[in-house]
């Protein structure tokens, strides 16, 4: 599974992807983002918004939504209007 970071949430995590090819225990984008989260800072404060924008191979998507090893996942931050 290929995991993308995008606008502010690449900045404060220094990265853009990962790659993962170990998925044990993952079921859906939250478990993904609960991973990601339990390394510790900057990753739980990056992604502690619960408005974090979720997509699964292009579209969007919510953490209960399903993954599978050939997904591509996506975080973005917050969308705001203007």
């Amino acid at each position: 599974m290929k995991i993308l970071f995008f606008a502010s949430l690449r900045e404060q995590l220094d990265c853009d992807s990962e790659q993962w090819t170990d998925l044990e225990g993952v079921r859906n984008a939250g478990d993904v983002k609960a991973i990601l989260e339990s390394r510790g800072e900057p990753w739980s404060s990056a992604l502690a918004n619960k408005r974090i924008v979720v997509s699964i191979n292009q579209e969007i998507a919510d953490l209960s939504s399903s993954v599978s090893p050939g997904d591509e996942l996506a975080f973005y931050p917050p969308v705001t209007g203007g």
